[in-house]
């Protein structure tokens, strides 16, 4: 899907008047948008999507674990596309693995490695990255913005 599709897919899907229209507002003025489709993901890597939030528009790194013999099932990660080490948007470039057993992506750049999980970075206690609530709705992948 091209970038311009995505987002004029995304723009109908925040159109009340739209079928696609999704809103479950909370006390932060949030609501689940469709970013993508589970074709358009790649196992055990990320991918770069546009986000509308409460404080405006931001990039996010998806990243899709597909359920395996260690997993129970697929697992979606959404974290802030942007590094805070390079001050560059590249996140979702980055290489998946694991350490300590937990899932982490490891920074292109400077290869900080940050937690699928929770967005904290393993070398720096006092750095994580915004993480955002991410789930399939049948095919699509809805993030909660």
């Amino acid at each position: 899907m091209t970038a311009t599709a995505l987002k004029k897919e995304m723009d109908m899907a925040d159109s009340p008047n739209s079928e696609a229209f999704e809103n479950h507002a909370s006390e932060n003025n949030t609501a689940w948008q469709k970013v993508c489709t589970k074709a358009d993901l790649v196992e055990y890597s990320g991918v770069a999507a546009w986000l509308e939030t409460a404080d405006g528009p931001a990039q996010v790194a998806i990243f899709y674990l597909p359920g395996g013999q260690q997993r129970q099932g697929d697992e979606l990660y959404a974290l802030d596309h942007h590094d805070p080490f390079s001050n560059a948007n590249v996140i979702a470039r980055g290489i998946v693995g694991d350490l300590k057993g937990a899932a982490v992506v490891a920074s292109p750049i400077y290869k900080q490695h940050f937690r699928l999980e929770d967005g904290q970075c393993l070398e720096d206690e006092n750095v994580k990255l915004r993480t955002w609530k991410i789930e399939f709705k049948g095919s699509e992948v809805w993030v909660e913005g």
